[in-house]
């Protein structure tokens, strides 16, 4: 018998000021079985960091097909390929063919590994932007999560501040490739 996923519920209220968008995102996040807690809040920090109408979860973990998270627009032309990890070239190339622009946030001890074998062979795409959570807000991200989530996030001059019941955590994240316009 197949294990279901695991249902998660966020009420996220968001002001980002850097880009001007205010609202109170009611979220549903399935939670593959494969997927641990702190890609989920990672995944779950990848979409308030870029939410906006249309924005929605893919099936990313399940099928390749799709992005962890996605914009695509009414002509069916996706706008935003986001995705989660340290992923070989050939996933990326395939979002940057099908996508206008390409976000990879990544996580883990092992990043910097990662990013030397990995940049040269990124560098080439253009639509390309890559961030790294640090793995102290990580840990603290995967401390949060719960099968019900309450956020207050506050994004102003880059830094985003997310608040939890009485913690409060400032998300750091490192950008190491931007996309070129």
């Amino acid at each position: 018998m197949a294990l279901k996923s695991t249902i998660n519920k966020a009420t996220i209220h968001l002001a980002d000021m850097d880009r001007n968008y205010y609202d109170t995102l009611q979220l549903t996040i399935a939670q593959h079985p494969s997927e641990n807690d702190r890609r989920m809040m990672i995944r779950l920090m990848a979409y308030i960091l870029n939410a906006s109408e249309n924005l929605q979860f893919g099936k990313g973990v399940s099928d390749e097909d799709e992005a962890a998270i996605w914009r695509i627009n009414y002509s069916e032309e996706i706008e935003l390929w986001i995705e989660l990890g340290q992923l070989d070239e050939k996933r990326l190339k395939k979002a940057c063919n099908r996508a206008q622009l390409v976000k990879l946030y990544c996580y883990g001890s092992n990043v910097d590994t990662w990013w030397a074998q990995s940049q040269s062979k990124l560098k080439q795409f253009s639509k390309l932007s890559i961030a790294r959570f640090s793995e102290a807000t990580a840990l603290a991200l995967e401390q949060l999560a719960d099968r019900s989530m309450e956020f207050q996030v506050s994004i102003q001059d880059g830094q985003c501040w997310l608040t939890c019941a009485e913690q409060t955590l400032l998300i750091e994240l490192t950008d190491l490739q931007h996309a070129k316009p």
